[in-house]
């Protein structure tokens, strides 16, 4: 397959077109050097080395750095995220320095990505989505559904609370931040008696002996981008985003473009569960097909919408129009 990069420049925040695959990236030459920003966690690092690897796969002669940054919302672990500034706190470094030239590219989970980036940025790449589902991770019993009245169960999202105490309103679903191997280990201090994590992370350290169970998308929709890792830079470096272009998957980014579309026209944020899944169609090729929740934070009131298309913007509208329809309104007018 070949590579055909367009000069054209597309909207803030979208992805630079890619349309097939194998001849040349047009009018730029290869990289001598790139610099990779991230986070400095044991995850945000394997995403990042992942991401190396790859562009020293295809650039043997070029230089591929890592500029290693702790954000806000790494360092401040004692309040949720929803009450100290949302998923923006894990992306404002990694935006700086990639304004003032320290990196040429930042990674970044795309379920920790604002829908709306800054004109100043641009997703250049989102890659092949891992497992986007939700785990179980607990030593006692497999599934949710055999877990006791008063069962103490961590989790960081909003989202996930709210789905899971509508499912399951007899547990207690309890607050938890901190990196991965933090929360695991309160896990195994006692303190809470299971966590609910993302699978992917898991997946990618190694951890996956540690997944009690998967837990299925129709008891807990993931986050809007879970599971699938996107590449940002700066608008303006037309240069940087045909390097990169080879690493996007068309697929993936489909549906994540789905996914945000829907995000951004509820003004999704971490103050109001929301959750959104697309997936390609393998019985209508080049459609998708979106599914979105909007809930009370209590998960007292949970509204699902779904919808199949082939434009991602437009179906991410589409599901938000019906979840307008069923009165998420009222949910996203609440704050926590």
């Amino acid at each position: 397959m070949a590579l055909y990069y367009s000069m054209a420049s597309p909207a803030p925040g979208s992805l630079l077109p890619v349309i097939h695959v194998r001849t040349p990236v047009i009018g730029h030459p290869p990289p001598e050097r790139i610099v990779i920003a991230t986070r400095a966690s044991r995850l945000a690092l394997w995403q990042a080395e992942h991401v190396r690897a790859r562009l020293r796969a295809l650039y043997p002669a070029c230089c591929v750095e890592l500029l290693e940054l702790t954000t806000r919302g790494d360092r401040i672990l004692d309040r949720p995220l929803a009450q100290i500034g949302g998923k923006g706190l894990f992306i404002k470094e990694l935006e700086v320095a990639l304004r003032d030239g320290r990196a040429d590219v930042a990674v970044h989970s795309m379920k920790d990505l604002p829908g709306d980036l800054d004109a100043a940025f641009r997703l250049v790449a989102i890659c092949e989505r891992e497992d986007p589902r939700d785990a179980l991770v607990g030593a006692h019993t497999a599934t949710l559904d055999e877990w006791p009245r008063g069962a103490r169960i961590g989790t960081s999202s909003l989202r996930r609370s709210a789905q899971l105490r509508h499912r399951y309103p007899h547990i207690e679903f309890r607050p938890l931040r901190g990196n991965l191997d933090t929360r695991l280990g309160k896990l195994d201090a006692g303190e809470y008696d299971a966590l609910v994590l993302a699978a992917a992370g898991l997946s990618r350290l190694g951890l996956s002996e540690r997944i009690s169970s998967l837990i299925p998308v129709d008891i807990s929709l993931p986050a809007v981008g879970q599971g699938a890792l996107g590449i940002e830079a700066l608008a303006e470096r037309l240069d940087v985003a045909a390097w990169l272009a080879p690493l996007a998957h068309a697929d993936t980014a489909h549906c994540v473009l789905a996914e945000r579309s829907l995000s951004r026209s509820l003004s999704g944020n971490c103050e109001v569960p929301l959750g959104g899944y697309a997936e390609m169609l393998a019985s209508l090729p080049g459609h998708v097909r979106l599914r979105g929740i909007v809930a009370s934070p209590d998960g007292a009131q949970l509204l699902y919408a779904e919808a199949t298309g082939e434009d991602p913007e437009r179906l991410g509208e589409a599901v938000a129009t019906q979840l307008r329809a069923l009165g998420a309104d009222a949910l996203l007018a609440a704050r926590v």
